[in-house]
């Protein structure tokens, strides 16, 4: 998506309520920091000397901040948007051309049946006898809703669908049909299908089966608005806000899910450079995202065929309340945010703004505190510098967390929309296998050989054959056998299997009771998940049917197929992430055990440990969390089949299979302050201006104080110059300060959190330096993010108990505000200055402090 313009911002902002008030809150403290400023110049210039360049460089930040962070908020809004329509318009055209895709094979393979080509060659065979047999291929691929034989004349030989009935056709999709040795794919309106504006067919000329004289047509109908509208529903907004729609060259609307929002025929704008622009379409403006398909397994789809999904701006944005940030741990909330460089570069850059005026509001606070003398002609104007200042620290955190949960949001269900799709491919594919175990399974050829009292070797060589053109069509399968009734193998495509032929072996006895069990060419058995002897000892599904005797439901044998499931649940997930670098993704079953993996370190058959309520997740559902995964933060989203058609919905056939993506975001961090926990505002209400003032800062996720009188400003931590003399883990460094008086000093940066846990602070873009100085001593500390200045009065401040009566602790006191719900660990910096026993500058002497 591209950067949105300031242009394109006033298209978008009116319809985003709560960014609006984001800002004109924005705005108004801009306004305050403007007026406190001309208030100081014009009442008290000189005594507000040492204040002002504090107070334009917090006004200039604001005017910057102002843009950015509306700007941001309005980006990753539009982009949340566009991201899910995104998806779901690539899923339209994708899931329909792998369906496609299928209806190809079918076309082919069906076109050269035996028993079909002699019907139309005139050499065997009658009209009810041939459609029974055309109505019990349809009766397992149910996505044809009609099946039509001609003859090289264009008259109808048998057809299937009674309610419409025909007799011929003049359609030039024949003439086509009988000059192309491939199949023809055709989407327009034909006299084929009488009943319907338009129809999808896929025809494959017939040849006579002893001279190859072509003889005829064989026409697939399929199901085409009902399987638009089950992509519909398993894929739309449930919540009504967008439309899906299928389009063909010309943008014409082919299919869509709300005829009477999007009617079909309708001719509508498109977006198919992925651009944020607003379309509009009946007076109405629109986010857009159309994709067209990049094809499966070489298969593009029909010519120009593209996938859409239009949502209208007035209404994209509102409704849509989540509260992704207080399902989480704060501590993972905090961890996770440290990442935003790397998943959100325009949520780091405000982060960024918001900490520097930030601290800027902190020196001007700590500047301020405590003042008397001349200053105190400054008393209504530093009360105001407090005042905004803890307003503006307030409106960072709210509206940085509103940046932050609208990123959330999105990127948990971005796992969500690619999870479904990944458990839809592989029921779609699955259904397929079903089909195609069964339809094999009644070949005229293979009933009649495996009902011979003895199975010669001729036969065995004609069944082959069978299998071998079966299996050179249908690349899917990397094995396809045929057993007798006591379960012996008597012919397979690639029969060697470890240097041995498994001609003459047996399935295993559960599989052949199973099969033997079957009565109706309906039912099928599929083989648990397990490793198996005929996909060299890997795990897979192997698709079962019985075959019965010709005129008979006697079971003389049964057809085995074997998924080649690696390579092919395989391209299913890397299909379902590609171009997400940051997913990983994994098929497994209800007990966790891996079916498929995109990760190399979780091999199929591995246990993938996730929550137990996932693995019970209910078919047909979906999930989202944030979780730790391999020490990285991680948005997890989970589906759970629900089948396709009346594959394992109303077959009889129960294996849920759950799909798993893993969105990982940077490695988990112990300690890390942003600065934007609302629930760490102080409140201030209770203090009285006489009382002490406190500068609060955090470490390691708790807050900390330090007596505002003893502070003279914050720098941030990038400025320290790193030195290699010196000695002791806790001196990080050389920080330069620049005072008016005092020209450029130097002073020895500590890390406080090392001191107070042993553990070194990992620096980041949030980590300061907070410069003290108590009795000429001027030293450097190390710590998180800063917080605010804040007053406290003597009853919310207490000595802790190991420290009554004593100096030698470096916590000694600790601050109860809020009513006790804060707690606030105050630095005794005495403690903490006659601890470190090394010179408080570069050059100098050790000194005890008094």
């Amino acid at each position: 998506m591209n950067k949105i313009t300031t242009i394109q911002l006033d298209n978008f902002l009116p319809y985003m309520r709560d960014v609006i008030r984001c800002e004109q809150s924005l705005h108004e403290l801009n306004l305050m920091w403007r007026m406190i400023e001309s208030s100081a110049k014009m009442n008290c210039p000189t005594e507000a000397k040492s204040i002002l360049p504090t107070m334009a460089a917090t006004r200039a930040g604001f005017n910057r901040l102002e843009n950015e962070l509306v700007l941001s908020l309005v980006q990753e809004k539009v982009a949340t948007v566009l991201n899910e329509i995104d998806t779901k318009a690539q899923y339209v055209i994708d899931i329909l051309v792998r369906n496609l895709y299928e209806r190809t094979a079918d076309v082919g393979f069906l076109a050269t049946d035996n028993e079909l080509c002699e019907f139309v060659a005139g050499l065997s065979g009658n009209d009810e006898i041939i459609r029974a047999r055309l109505l019990a291929y349809r009766k397992k691929y149910t996505v044809y809703d009609e099946i039509i034989l001609l003859d090289v004349d264009g008259n109808v030989l048998v057809h299937i669908d009674e309610e419409t009935p025909i007799e011929g056709s003049l359609d030039p999709l024949i003439k086509e049909t009988l000059i192309s040795d491939q199949y023809v794919e055709t989407y327009r309106a034909t006299d084929l299908r009488p009943s319907k504006n338009k129809a999808l067919i896929y025809s494959k000329r017939m040849q006579h089966p002893h001279t190859g004289e072509v003889i005829g047509v064989l026409c697939l109908c399929f199901d085409f608005i009902e399987e638009m509208a089950s992509i519909f529903k398993s894929h739309g907004d449930p919540s009504e806000r967008s439309v899906m729609l299928l389009l063909d060259s010309d943008n014409c609307v082919i299919e869509s899910s709300d005829k009477v929002w999007v009617p079909v025929g309708a001719i509508v704008p498109v977006n198919d450079d992925t651009q944020s622009n607003l379309k509009v379409f009946s007076g109405r403006k629109y986010l857009v995202s159309t994709f067209t398909s990049d094809g499966y397994q070489g298969y593009m789809g029909p010519k120009g065929w593209q996938g859409q999904v239009m949502t209208p701006v007035d209404i994209a944005f509102t409704g849509k309340e989540t509260n992704a940030l207080k399902t989480i741990d704060p501590v993972v909330a905090e961890g996770l945010l440290s990442h935003a460089q790397s998943f959100c570069p325009p949520l780091f850059e405000v982060m960024n703004a918001a900490s520097t005026i930030r601290r800027v509001v902190w020196n001007g606070q700590v500047m301020t505190a405590g003042q008397s003398g001349e200053l105190m002609k400054l008393k209504t104007v530093l009360d105001q510098i407090s005042e905004t200042g803890t307003r503006s620290n307030e409106l960072f955190a709210q509206s940085i967390n509103d940046l932050y949960e609208t990123v959330l949001a999105s990127r948990l269900k971005d796992s969500e929309f690619v999870s479904h799709l990944l458990v839809d491919l592989l029921d779609r594919n699955l259904y397929e296998r079903s089909d195609d175990c069964r339809w094999w399974a009644v070949t005229p050829e293979l009933r009649a050989a495996l009902a011979l009292p003895i199975i010669d070797s001729k036969t065995v060589t004609q069944i082959t054959n069978i299998l071998e053109y079966i299996n050179s069509l249908y690349t899917v399968y990397s094995r396809i056998f045929v057993y007798d009734n006591t379960g012996c193998i008597v012919a397979s495509t690639k029969p060697m299997e470890d240097s041995n032929s498994i001609i003459g072996t047996n399935i295993d006895d559960i599989t052949l009771s199973q099969v033997m069990s079957l009565r109706t060419e309906q039912q099928y058995y599929v083989s648990s998940f397990v490793a198996a002897t005929l996909y060299s000892n890997a795990p897979t599904y192997i698709y079962h049917a019985a075959i019965m005797a010709p005129n008979s439901h006697s079971v003389v044998g049964g057809i085995g197929i074997v998924f080649d499931s690696s390579p092919e649940f395989s391209a299913m997930l890397q299909g379902g992430i590609a171009e997400k670098e940051s997913f990983t993704a994994f098929y497994i079953n209800r007990q966790g055990q891996i079916i498929s993996s995109t990760d190399p370190s979780r091999p199929i058959g591995a246990i993938l440990e996730i929550d137990a309520d996932l693995l019970a997740l209910p078919n047909g559902k979906s999930t989202s969390r944030i979780v730790i995964h391999d020490g990285h933060y991680s948005i997890l989203g989970c589906s759970t089949s629900n089948g396709y058609r009346e594959f394992k919905v109303s077959d009889g056939y129960k294996e849920d299979v759950i799909a798993v993506v893993y969105d990982l975001f940077g490695e988990v961090r112990s300690s890390y302050s942003s600065g934007n926990n609302t629930a760490s505002i102080i409140d201030v209400s209770m203090t009285q201006s006489t009382d002490p003032e406190f500068a609060t800062f955090f470490i390691d996720g708790g807050l900390f104080a330090i007596e505002a009188e003893y502070v003279l400003e914050a720098l941030p931590a990038s400025e320290v110059s790193r030195v290699s003399i010196g000695s002791g883990s806790e001196r990080v460094g050389v920080l330069a300060i620049q005072h008016e008086n005092e020209g450029k000093t130097f002073a020895w940066v500590f890390d406080l959190g090392y001191l107070l846990s042993g553990k070194l602070t990992v620096v980041n873009s949030n980590s300061q330096v907070i410069v003290i100085e108590y009795q000429q001593h001027k030293i450097g500390l190390l710590v998180g993010a800063l917080h605010s200045v804040a007053q406290f009065n003597e009853s919310q401040v207490t000595t802790t108990p190991l420290a009554v009566d004593r100096d030698g602790v470096l916590i000694k006191k600790i601050i109860k505000a809020n009513n006790g719900k804060l707690l606030i660990q105050a630095i005794n910096i005495k403690y903490l200055l006659n601890m470190l026993s090394s010179p408080f500058e570069p050059v100098g002497q050790n000194r005890e402090v008094a």
